[in-house]
């Protein structure tokens, strides 16, 4: 069953506003009270109605006053929202101007078939339009999903992280070096990718070969080659095309591999994952991967070659120098650049690495 949660903030100049006035509204709604012992910090009122609502009053000694009212999809939110409004207009009438701010918010929904809340990287908590889960599936290694969006499109989304969304070609755009590059010729690396959206994007570059390492997971092709079609084409159909192979591989031994035979490509794209959030380097084993991938990509980098890569939300200013502290660790001495691109479903900006050897 599908709960609603409608939140209203008043943010007060007196500590201490009249509840009496307060409860009248409560009472005439039938909501029965509850009044809580809060040791002496501030007041907390429970009151419990009808169709299971549950209205949660708290007075905080500093003068904020918060309005939670929980109820269930089926009842009357309108008349709720009407709860909610004349609660504002009691207080500003009880308070008589002492209120500097009220915040009401949307209603959040908690218990529905789809789930609309996902996180961005930098922690804050996004509502998308999703309607409609295409694809659930568990591999051996992660839960895939691809949700519908009414303003994205289908959204792969890979353990809880958003990755990427039919709307978002400025991300396969950045990620390939925002048209500034040739590949017509050119051998090609990419690592990750299994939405298919690098791939298909440089197949009409006309490159020599595209060696693309899909790392391990067969089931984020499966559901991409099905479901995001207007990433990825008809490329996903099959594993072998005229100037392109996929290979569903552990990529740290195939990349070994390319190093002990001295094989040398002119273009390596990194899209295994996002830099990690964490700032212990030295305690995090995803830094410890990236940094293994980040040193191999670079020995099979033909000499006047580019490696591409995505970092991570611009806010993440801290992971972000860590990585670039990296990049000067490397084997190989290596200069880099770099730049913020919005992708349409992050809703954050995002960072983008170009790295060539000195």
């Amino acid at each position: 069953m599908t709960h609603c949660n409608l939140k209203s903030d008043f943010n007060l100049i007196t500590p201490h506003p009249p509840i009496a006035g307060l409860l009248s509204i409560f009472h005439e709604q039938e909501l029965t009270e509850t009044v809580h012992d809060t040791n002496g910090h501030g007041y907390l009122a429970t009151f419990v109605g009808k169709h299971g609502r549950l209205v949660i009053l708290r007075v905080h000694s500093r003068g904020l006053v918060t309005i939670d009212l929980q109820c269930y999809e089926e009842d009357n939110i309108a008349q709720l929202d009407n709860l909610l409004n004349a609660l504002e207009k009691k207080l500003k009438v009880l308070l008589n101007g002492n209120i500097t701010r009220i915040k009401k918010l949307p209603a959040l929904v908690r218990g529905a078939k789809v789930d609309r809340y996902w996180p961005t990287a930098d922690g804050r908590i996004v509502e998308y339009d999703i309607d409609q889960v295409v694809y659930d599936e568990d591999s051996d290694y992660q839960n895939i999903k691809i949700l519908h969006s009414r303003q994205y499109g289908n959204i792969l989304v890979l353990d809880g992280d958003v990755n990427l969304a039919e709307s978002d070609f400025a991300y396969t755009q950045a990620i390939t070096g925002n048209g500034r590059e040739s590949y017509a010729g050119k051998e090609v690396l990419i690592l990750g990718g299994g939405d298919g959206g690098i791939l298909a994007e440089l197949v009409k570059k006309k490159p020599k070969m595209i060696t693309m390492i899909v790392h391990i997971d067969q089931k984020v092709i499966d559901g991409c080659k099905r479901h995001m079609r207007k990433t990825c084409g008809d490329i996903l159909d099959n594993l072998k095309g005229d100037c392109y192979q996929i290979l569903i591989e552990d990529c740290v031994p195939l990349l070994k591999k390319y190093v002990r035979e001295g094989r040398m490509f002119d273009y390596v794209i990194n899209d295994l994952t996002a830099i990690p959030i964490s700032t212990a380097p030295e305690e995090d084993s995803m830094w410890e991967f990236l940094r293994l991938i980040l040193d191999l990509s670079i020995q099979v980098l033909h000499p006047r070659g580019k490696y591409f890569t995505q970092g991570n939300s611009a806010t993440l200013t801290e992971a972000l120098s860590l990585y670039e502290e990296q990049l000067g660790k490397l084997s190989c001495p290596v200069d880099f650049r770099k730049e913020v691109v919005c992708v349409p479903s992050y809703l954050e900006q995002w960072v983008f690495y170009t790295a060539w050897k000195k």
